[in-house]
């Protein structure tokens, strides 16, 4: 970081021409404080050491202290059913045993003992939680069949492509509602600091509502509550955050030349109207999750040159930032999602790293870049480059974050656009470069990521 413009040229040169990113209706979540500068760090148990246990991932608690992360979000630990399993370990979505851990990775004690660990170094843990499906030989399956989707022949219905799971049903069985929010409560109750929930557009919203106010009132300020999906009636009174699922789409299109930079402001102008996202809810942001890893490509396969440009983008913009474990060193392979495939921790090509390090520092020290009600609102600045140069600022109380980002491979010389300043507003950025700007005459970027390239 360098100090290089005073404050106020850059409020002078912001000030006419920005364009606020409009906001649907207000959230009635209470999020909590604790939460508002808060990075999540996704935790898979299996690859996450050769051991694949909690007690192996014990360990590396102090590293992940050290790199600044907040949420530990554990993928579901619970065990896997047999029936239809798929590889030779089976899917971590397909739980046969809400109460119970997975033996793969150790005792419930050793769970206990794991949690204990985290909170002790002050980190906060949430479970990833399946309600919309079981393993096909979950008891409820034999107990209770007609909680079940059931086919023309009275056979358990699957989902998808999902041949190893059972599909709940909900709306013609309401005692589901119980039954599953008493499997949740026994990990509330046991210290957990919320969930992330799976499909969470698959069940219910009146669920999670009442579900969720429930532990709420149980526990005031403490928890919370991630959806794996992007649907604004969740947001409204049940989660904090949703997976911005669009937004990681465009990304991928930008970071291949389908789309530009113009395109990418109009999404931020036009999200809220055109997706209906209720202002005051937080967009969880991210390059990589465990489906995008195993699924779709390693982050160095889906971005290219510009992986650091969107990676520093993730912890700008208004929402929370998420990495998956191995984003800090540009874990170089897909991870086998039904059999052990353990992380290779020993290199880190890209200084990915140091780069995560001084992001949450930066997301630490400048509240900005907070999540609301207490960071700064986004305001999409024009300039006279828009299909190459992406440009917003944030403000909270005088702090205030101007961002810039150049998706060409070309290096570009530009203005940010204004009617007050025009002559002193120019900038240079290289191909794939970006260039952050605080208030405080901070600066951090300028950087050339021409280096990045796939590994054999």
């Amino acid at each position: 970081m360098k100090k290089i413009l005073s404050f106020l040229l850059i409020l002078f040169c912001l000030a006419a021409c920005k364009k606020a990113v409009p906001e649907g209706n207000v959230t009635h979540v209470v999020h909590p404080e604790w939460a508002k500068n808060a990075v999540i760090y996704q935790v898979n148990v299996r690859q996450f050491s050769p051991e694949g246990t909690f007690a192996a991932v014990e360990p590396q608690l102090d590293r992940l202290a050290e790199l600044g992360v907040d949420i530990l979000w554990l993928m579901p630990i619970h065990p896997i059913g047999v029936e239809g399993r798929k590889g030779t370990l089976g899917s971590y979505y397909a739980v046969k045993d809400y109460c119970a851990v997975n033996p793969e990775f150790g005792t419930l004690e050793d769970f206990d003992h794991f949690l204990a660990a985290a909170h002790e170094k002050g980190f906060k843990v949430i479970l990833d939680w399946v309600a919309n499906h079981t393993g096909r030989d979950h008891a409820w399956t034999r107990e209770h069949r007609d909680w079940y989707h059931l086919d023309a022949e009275g056979n358990l219905a699957t989902q998808y492509d999902w041949t190893d799971i059972a599909h709940l049903d909900y709306v013609n069985h309401p005692e589901v509602y119980d039954a599953m929010e008493q499997q949740m409560k026994f990990w509330v109750d046991r210290g957990v600091d919320g969930f992330r929930c799976d499909v969470a557009s698959e069940v219910p919203t009146d669920f999670w509502d009442k579900t969720f106010a429930d532990f709420r009132a149980q526990r005031p300020g403490e928890l919370f509550f991630l959806a794996e999906a992007e649907t604004p009636a969740l947001q409204v009174d049940a989660f904090d955050a949703y997976y911005a699922w669009r937004q990681m789409h465009l990304w991928y299109d930008l970071a291949a030349g389908k789309v530009n930079a113009n395109d990418l402001a109009d999404f931020y102008v036009s999200y809220a109207d055109s997706v209906g996202m209720p202002a005051g809810t937080w967009a969880m942001n991210f390059v990589s999750n465990h489906d995008q890893n195993s699924w779709s490509g390693t982050n160095l396969e889906m971005f290219g040159p510009t992986l650091k440009q969107f990676t520093v983008l993730s912890f700008l913009l208004p929402g929370i930032p998420m990495l998956y474990n191995g984003d800090e060193i540009c874990l170089s392979k897909r991870l086998q999602f039904f059999e052990k495939d353990p992380i290779d921790w020993s290199r880190d090509p890209f200084e990915m790293t140091k780069l995560y390090k001084e992001l949450i520092a930066l997301r630490d020290l400048h509240a900005c870049l907070w999540a609301a009600p207490w960071g700064g609102t986004m305001a999409v600045l024009p300039t006279d480059h828009p299909e190459q140069i992406f440009a917003f600022e944030r403000e909270e109380e005088g702090d205030m974050c101007l961002a810039m980002f150049n998706f060409s491979d070309e290096v570009v010389t530009y203005k940010v656009e204004n009617h007050l300043v025009t002559t002193d507003c120019e900038f240079t950025l290289p191909a794939h470069g970006y260039h952050i700007i605080f208030s405080v005459g901070d600066c951090f970027g300028d950087c050339d990521e021409s280096e990045l390239e796939n590994e054999d």
